[in-house]
């Protein structure tokens, strides 16, 4: 009977959305725009990296090994300071792409303009008191090469802000020729000062000389700025911690590493791994011209999640071919041809010592960028975490090559190891949630026809909402000390004592007050009607017992059939047994209980927050009748794949666990005042939302 209750369930799924070419057509338009943007910038990225591999292999060649290892050494530490013009071309390509009016993108633009000219200058003055300590630590032969590099990175910072807003407006072509002609000033400034015998230190003021003048031909265009009032600025402090961090992590891990080995090497094993370290840079750079392209199409999208996968798996694909061509290139190279490109300067060690040298940091190159590509995608979507779990993983090189630097292979070994790791865990939330969207595409698209969402009937209070669930809870050990107290208080609420509600709110939170804290301040609790098909998109809370049974994606008629599998083999798993007992007890008992649920809108997927064990039950017993079984109270929020319980994944789950952290540290304390009556006080709205 059951199995037929299924059968009937399924049977009423929809089939596929009348309006389903409309979708693939915007999906395919999204693609094609990544891939011209991508394109424009590629290209780009192709006359970059050639003319910066001319550059390397002229200055190579002019200045020998150990120059070379200076002059690339100082390069590294301006590198290293682009975590700040990145910050802020990241942040200003992610708002202007956002904001759907002109002026607001001026607004936005001229803003963090003038704070990149204060950060500029802060970087500089920096630079300047501290040259003579870089200088030492870097083994070079002045400080000197550090003062001139000063001067070009006052410029450098602003310059972000500007490549920024050419980024986010879409303007790749203006862009595009901005990088080209700094690379071009490097090299020609560059020959011309070494010819005049300046060596490194010509190398380095062609270096600033570039970015002064990159920083003047970036320019917005003058009608971007036609008639424009000056509203204020939307953006917050969070998003450019989190852009900064991030370019911090990132940068040092693509540069970090030549400063260590010019530490710990002599000049000319430092100059080697120099010059394969730049070579190697050229497929970074390669692969962040599709980032380049991608960010802002992807923070664009607001749209559902669909449209944004489209744009990285696009990114995906091309970062994969490029690196892989790269790869191959750099293994099918001859090696006399190494030999003929860095000269004489550069020592002639065995046959393969180059290629078998670049290949292995060009695949360690490769699972970085992949990596990259991920994570920008998430913080281009949401205020994510990656940014800090990136700082620990260039935490983890800094470690690994003080402890591992006998040889150079030694030290690119270390990198592969942690790139390899950093990329399966910044995989695995797209994994999952990628499977979970196979399996329940066919149910969450909304068709106007068939009312695959769920209906709103009417808006609830939140204090109701807390009300139903503590009800729910209220049998368990933590409330032993509590039950003689507040049993009527919880069983018989009156709404319109705010002291009540404040003591409801407080019980929950005695045992719940973990899980309520990680949604969203802005959900909005309304009752809603559910169908049968909506049902089959539901899913259980991705904790605790349900891991065994509901991974991966956690879907509520799955996980049903997993249990009862485990049912009919007569397993004595205690949780099983619970479940048995209480579907047994459900079909006798017809009581209208109450089942929470949190989603992003009436076509996402749902999941319960409370309820598993009665909607399981429910499901085993008469299936076809679940969607009428219970009252349904459903949380909404557009940033609800923000909240672990919705979507886990690297940045969710490093919320909660600061969330857990101040709930014992702070909220704890608090909330068992409130229960026993030592400390009370209504909240305020704002308290409330904390809470």
């Amino acid at each position: 009977m059951a199995d037929e209750g299924i059968e009937a369930v399924a049977a009423l799924v929809p089939p596929p959305d009348p309006h389903g070419h409309q979708r693939r057509h915007k999906i395919h338009d999204l693609r094609l725009r990544v891939l011209s943007g991508s394109a424009i910038m590629l290209l780009s990225s192709v006359f970059v990296g050639v003319m910066n591999l001319l550059y390397n292999f002229a200055v190579a060649h002019k200045l020998g090994a150990d120059k070379f290892g200076h002059a690339s050494a100082v390069y590294t530490v301006l590198m290293l300071l682009s975590s700040v013009t990145l910050s802020f071309q990241l942040l200003c390509s992610k708002f202007v792409a956002r904001s759907d009016s002109q002026s607001e993108r001026i607004a936005i633009y001229k803003l963090l303009h003038r704070r990149a000219w204060m950060g500029g200058l802060g970087v500089g003055v920096l630079l300047l008191s501290g040259s003579s300590a870089i200088a030492h630590y870097l083994n070079l032969p002045s400080p000197l090469l550090v003062r001139v590099l000063a001067i070009g990175t006052v410029f450098y910072v602003p310059l972000g802000t500007r490549r920024g807003f050419m980024q986010g407006t879409y303007d790749f072509v203006p862009l595009a020729v901005n990088f080209a002609l700094e690379v071009i000033i490097k090299l020609v400034g560059a020959a011309v000062l070494m010819s005049a015998g300046y060596g490194v230190e010509g190398v380095v003021g062609a270096i600033s000389a570039s970015v002064i003048v990159a920083y003047f031909a970036g320019i917005p265009r003058k009608h971007h700025f036609a008639d424009v009032p000056q509203p204020t600025l939307r953006a917050g402090m969070e998003e450019g911690i989190q852009a900064l961090i991030f370019f911090i992590g990132q940068v040092i891990i693509n540069n970090l590493d030549i400063v260590l080995v010019k530490h710990f090497f002599d000049a000319t094993q430092a100059g080697v791994y120099a010059a394969i370290a730049l070579i190697g840079r050229v497929l970074y750079m390669l692969t962040w011209s599709v980032v380049s392209s991608m960010f802002p199409f992807s923070a664009g999208v607001h749209s559902e999640e669909r449209d944004g996968r489209a744009v990285l798996t696009t990114a995906l694909l091309l970062a994969a071919g490029i690196s892989t061509v790269f790869t191959l290139g750099a293994w099918l190279t001859p090696p006399k041809l190494w030999h003929i490109l860095l000269g004489s300067g550069f020592p002639a060690e065995g046959r393969n010592f180059y290629s078998s040298l670049l290949v292995l940091y060009a695949v360690t190159t490769a699972l970085y960028a992949m990596s990259v590509v991920l994570m920008t995608y998430e913080i281009s979507r949401k205020i994510g975490n990656v940014s800090w779990l990136q700082l620990g993983f260039s935490a983890a090189i800094i470690v690994g090559i003080y402890l591992f630097h006998d040889t150079l292979h030694s030290v690119i070994t270390v990198q592969l190891a942690l790139m390899m790791i950093l990329l399966l865990v910044v995989s695995l939330p797209f994994i999952r949630n990628s499977r979970s969207s196979e399996t329940s595409v066919s149910v969450s698209l909304p068709d106007p026809v068939y009312d695959t969402g769920v209906r709103k009937i009417r808006p609830v209070d939140e204090n109701v909402v807390i009300a139903e669930f503590l009800k729910s809870e209220f049998y368990q050990e933590e409330f032993r000390d509590y039950r003689a107290r507040y049993t009527d208080l919880v069983n018989q609420p009156d709404f319109t004592n705010q002291r009540e509600n404040t003591i409801r709110r407080a019980l929950l939170f005695h045992r719940r007050g973990r899980l309520w804290r990680e949604l969203p301040p802005d959900t909005q609790w309304w009752e809603v009607e559910v169908t049968p098909a909506d049902i089959y998109r539901m899913r259980v809370f991705p904790r605790n017992q349900w891991l065994r049974y509901g991974v991966p994606n956690f879907l509520l008629p799955e996980t049903v059939e997993r249990i009862r599998a485990r049912i009919l083999s007569h397993s004595t798993d205690a949780f099983i047994d619970k479940l048995r007992s209480l579907s047994l007890e459900m079909k006798e008992n017809s009581e209208f209980s109450s089942v929470i649920l949190i989603t992003i809108d009436e076509s996402a997927p749902l999941t319960i927050i409370e309820g598993n064990h009665r909607m399981t039950a429910a499901s085993l017993g008469v299936p076809q009748d679940v969607h009428r079984r219970f009252r349904y109270l459903c949380g909404f929020s557009p940033h609800m794949a923000e909240c672990c319980w919705y979507q886990t994944d690297v940045s969710t789950l490093w919320r909660y666990a600061k969330n857990t952290v101040a709930y014992y540290v702070k909220h704890r304390r608090k909330i068992t005042a409130e229960i026993s009556g030592e400390a009370f006080e209504d909240p305020s709205p704002a308290e409330t939302a904390k809470s």
